[in-house]
């Protein structure tokens, strides 16, 4: 249905030729000029520009995030062509940071963006952390969120991961991170929630095992709880050879999107992090998910607040068959 027409049919106008539109019309019904206040004062550090951090960083800068900090060492790859925001013919070869700099620079020049091509280890996590703003000692350790509202972990492996995690939780910094997308075909079945509750992820499980070691009592994450498809063998790989992971080309993006809009509700404080130690919260982290923030529920959402959240889709089916499905990508 056409833009007229559907104002015909409703009476609502539309601001499709209107000379005073701009990034903020549509969403200033839904997140108030507080809320649109809130974003442009809100500064985030991504993780990652793969199939999942690009995405993720394309709808922040849409939703008019204030600062972005990208972190990647990556250069765009033919084989990103299935699935990542930054991947064209266009772009290939060139480095994933500059690619998205420019990309958010299209969507939001308002935006202010910081970039940096690294690998990131336990050597320099801190570093990189206290380069977008984190508060540190005197002797550079990280000790608390400083400037920087919420973190994305959008890498692939696990060490960085759990590095990243201790860090996060140690200092009292906002963080999700992402799980496989790798040999998986539903996205019905992605659900964000805390490291314990997951099942069917051999990612997550690993991770929740590595958490309860390192005394990370908390952690968010996005998951599937789908089991991993068998891949067919194919020649060729951007993943060092190992050529029996697949990705479907919707995947990464909804996972991107999803963990954006995690990141957002928590901006606007319709759905603020649940382990904040300075608020209180602590170690209590309630079993349930936290009630929308009164005021962001009333003035944000309307009604829609009051909805009762449907339950999440049963796990999937026994797993199909073998496959690593690690990687975020």
């Amino acid at each position: 249905m056409s833009e007229t027409h559907n104002e015909q049919m409703t009476g609502h106008a539309t601001t499709k030729n209107s000379a005073d539109a701009d990034i903020t019309t549509r969403l200033r019904p839904i997140y108030t000029q507080t809320g649109l206040d809130a974003l442009a004062g809100s500064r985030v550090l991504v993780f990652g520009l793969g199939g999942v951090g690009s995405s993720c960083v394309e709808a922040l800068a849409r939703s008019t995030v204030g600062e972005l900090y990208l972190v990647d060492r990556d250069t765009v790859d033919r084989s990103n062509l299935n699935r990542q925001a930054l991947a064209f013919e266009g772009t290939i070869g060139r480095d994933k940071t500059t690619v998205m700099r420019e990309m958010v620079a299209q969507i939001n020049p308002q935006c202010h963006v910081e970039t940096l091509k690294t690998f990131i280890d336990r050597d320099n996590v801190s570093e990189v952390l206290a380069w977008a703003g984190a508060e540190v000692d005197e002797e550079g350790r990280v000790v608390g969120r400083g400037r920087i509202d919420y973190v994305v972990d959008a890498i692939d492996t696990m060490t960085q991961k759990l590095v990243l995690a201790k860090l996060c939780w140690d200092a009292n910094i906002p963080l999700i991170s992402s799980m496989g997308a790798a040999n998986r075909l539903n996205p019905e079945l992605l659900e964000i929630c805390d490291i314990r509750k997951t099942h069917g992820c051999r990612m997550s499980r690993t991770i929740r095992k590595e958490c309860g070691r390192r005394g990370i009592p908390h952690l968010e994450v996005l998951y599937s709880s789908e089991g991993p498809v068998r891949p067919s063998t194919v020649a060729g790989s951007s993943h060092g050879g190992l050529s029996n992971l697949g990705t479907a080309s919707y995947m990464p993006p909804i996972m991107g999107q999803m963990v954006a809009g995690r990141v957002v509700r928590a901006l606007i404080g319709y759905e603020p992090w649940r382990w904040d130690k300075e608020s209180g919260a602590g170690d209590i982290a309630r079993e349930t998910k936290p009630e929308p923030a009164t005021n962001a529920a009333a003035t944000i959402a309307g009604d829609i607040a009051h909805e009762s959240k449907p339950e999440p889709a049963t796990a999937a089916a026994a797993t199909i068959g073998g496959g690593i499905a690690s990687e975020t990508e």
